[in-house]
């Protein structure tokens, strides 16, 4: 980890975070306030069970969120990217965090400090308004991700795997929505379906003959997204 600075303005995630919302002077709080880090692929920016001291903004890159179990496996929440805000669920409950939040590619990430969030959350009904909906939408994807474990085939569930992973990290720069742009072990992709590492693996090989999608070095690119819906839904 290595503290960098970057001010609010000059911050190319600021368009899609909840920051969008603040006025020029709440910026500058937040600007002057904060703390900023550059992390390394593999590094972790919080741990589970920690009590949460502020929230976290993540400026570039991307993190997974996982939780371990009574085991100590680790089980993949959900991914974040840039804009994304990480932490605020357990500081508005005042609970501790609930994941570890680990990067999957090297990250820049803010961390605004609870009074100064706390009090825009206060004074700025516009971010109270975004917290709400960003929290419903993280209930809703909880809710989704329940029924697709109870109801649907392996088969299944990586078809539905990797048409979210293909929609989250899409390679904007190339303007190419067909590859995912961010590489996965085979373990994480196997963690998320909720299945063993080798069965994934064999369902990959068998989508590559098919020619639904293809490998590129590490990376998969989607080649054929409608037959990958036909199967994601097949038992719906």
């Amino acid at each position: 980890m290595q503290k960098i600075y970057l001010d609010c303005k000059h911050c190319d995630a600021k368009s899609v975070s909840f920051l969008s919302y603040c006025s020029e002077d709440e910026s500058e709080i937040v600007s002057a306030a904060k703390s900023c880090s550059h992390y390394k692929k593999g590094q972790s920016i919080f741990y589970e069970d920690n009590i949460p001291l502020g929230i976290y903004c993540l400026s570039k890159g991307a993190i997974k969120l996982t939780r371990s179990n009574k085991d100590g496996k680790e089980q993949i929440i959900r991914f974040a990217r840039e804009g994304e805000f990480l932490g605020y669920r357990a500081l508005i409950a005042d609970e501790p965090l609930v994941a570890t939040a680990t990067c999957i590619e090297d990250t820049i990430c803010c961390f605004i400090p609870k009074n100064v969030f706390l009090e825009l959350l206060e004074k700025n009904s516009q971010i109270n308004k975004h917290m709400l909906k960003s929290l419903c939408h993280d209930l809703g994807i909880a809710d989704e991700r329940i029924q697709s474990l109870a109801q649907k085939s392996v088969r299944e569930r990586l078809a539905e795997t990797l048409l979210f992973l293909q929609k989250t990290f899409q390679d904007d720069s190339l303007q190419d929505d067909n590859l995912i742009s961010v590489t996965l072990p085979r373990e994480d992709i196997a963690n998320i379906v909720g299945t063993a590492t080798e069965t994934v693996i064999r369902l990959l090989s068998e989508f590559k003959t098919d020619k639904l999608i293809d490998m590129e070095g590490k990376k998969i690119r989607i080649l054929n997204k409608s037959m990958l819906e036909r199967i994601s839904h097949a038992s719906v």
